[in-house]
């Protein structure tokens, strides 16, 4: 999405001398998606950025799937992955455990109560939503504050980490793309500009705030380590390494461009209504190649004098749906166990809908109180290690009143 931002020291005229004070020249990067050929940030460096003095083999963590045969509905419980006090010691990068993924998307969930070190994704784009707690992200373009219902929408390859007191649990929703993540591009003009029937627009995101002043920004001559998640044969087609970079990264003294990350709170998403049930796509926030994220937020709901609100049944004969309960009462689990920091499963191929007795008890409502982030995917999922732990083993049962033969 071309929104040109400018934060501080850039020359007037790109790719020509830039000097510090003391005369000595700046290090101008370009950091651009698909080559030459699309969105890019010039950032300046007090040091050379691609100078290393030591790497080595990251072991990430638990990234292998398993197929989610039989076909069926699953309920997986976040909210048990990490209890009792152990999420003090987990940070936000190296403490991901993988829910669910396929060759396009990986959902990962933490609860954080560390500082993360230096990290960036070589692989793809990432959105983490923030189910609470709050979190200060440093990026090489500058500070991000995180908090409650924010997305913190990260472009490839940004160093960037996250900074949290630990006073209280950090919740991340991460999803890892193996491409760009952008608005739907049915939002936006040709010319990138986000239209007038979008749910949001330019004044709801919040670009980095410039951190400049702070010590570290220009680096001394230390060693720093930097994780780096990018492609290889490892499982999911994903390796780790870590690079020990002899200055600070947070070394830019200015940037200016249309590529940077940037924040979005659900709470600024106007949802798109109608006087019968409206279909998810008019929910969709973010695009990435062979996926949507879709956001259910407290809204009025259908007005026809004969709606009916819940959703009606479908089945997804070409995705994979992928709902994360995040607040509020969502009236169509009504009765099936599924409450905040729930995920169900609906796999392509097998027809879902709400729960029984949620259609009659749903007529006659005028609005919904449900907060909820949905990843649809056009590829099968599979199930990661996170996933098979946090797994209940009984929803796929519940349209039946549990029974199973």
């Amino acid at each position: 999405m071309a929104h040109y931002q400018r934060v501080g020291d850039v020359p007037p005229k790109r790719h020509t001398q830039h000097r510090d004070p003391d005369g000595s020249l700046y290090y101008e990067e370009l950091m651009g998606e698909e080559g030459f050929s699309s969105d890019s940030s010039l950032l300046y460096h007090c040091n050379v950025p691609s100078a290393m003095v030591d790497a080595r083999t990251w072991d990430l963590p638990d990234q292998s799937t398993e197929t989610t045969a039989p076909l069926m509905p699953r309920h997986l419980s976040l909210h048990g992955l990490f209890p009792g006090d152990g999420w003090k010691g987990v940070d936000a990068v190296t403490g991901r455990r993988l829910v669910l993924g396929n060759a396009d998307v990986r959902i990962s969930y933490a609860v954080v109560g560390t500082t993360s070190p230096l990290y960036r994704n070589a692989v793809g784009d990432e959105v983490v939503f923030v189910e609470s707690g709050t979190a200060t992200v440093e990026t090489v373009f500058g500070l991000l504050e995180a908090g409650p219902g924010d997305y913190i929408v990260i472009p490839r390859a940004t160093t960037h980490r996250w900074v949290t007191s630990g006073e209280e649990p950090l919740r991340l929703y991460a999803i890892e793309a193996n491409s760009h993540i952008t608005p739907p591009k049915r939002y936006l003009s040709r010319f990138g500009q986000l239209l007038e029937h979008a749910p949001y627009c330019e004044r709801d995101l919040r670009p980095p705030a410039s951190m400049f002043e702070l010590v570290e920004t220009h680096g001394g001559d230390t060693d720093v380590e930097v994780y780096i998640k990018h492609r290889g044969v490892g499982p999911g087609g994903l390796a780790g390494s870590v690079h020990v970079v002899p200055n600070h990264p947070f070394d830019v003294v200015g940037w200016d461009g249309c590529l940077y990350p940037y924040a979005f709170n659900v709470d600024d998403f106007e949802p798109i209504t109608g006087r019968v049930h409206q279909p998810p796509p008019v929910h969709q926030v973010f695009e990435g190649h062979n996926f949507v994220v879709c956001n259910f937020v407290p809204r009025k709901v259908d007005y026809h004098p004969l709606a009916v609100p819940v959703p009606y049944y479908h089945s997804n004969v070409d995705s994979d749906e992928v709902m994360f309960y995040v607040a509020g009462d969502y009236e169509a689990r009504k009765g099936s166990g599924i409450g905040i920091g729930s995920i169900t499963l609906h796999p392509g191929g097998h027809a879902h809908g709400p729960q029984p007795g949620a259609i009659e008890a749903s007529l006659g409502a005028e609005r919904f109180d449900e907060l909820a982030v949905m990843v649809d995917t056009f590829r099968p999922l599979e199930i990661g290690e996170a996933g098979r732990a946090s797994d209940d083993g009984e929803y796929a049962w519940s349209w039946t009143g549990g029974r199973r033969s």
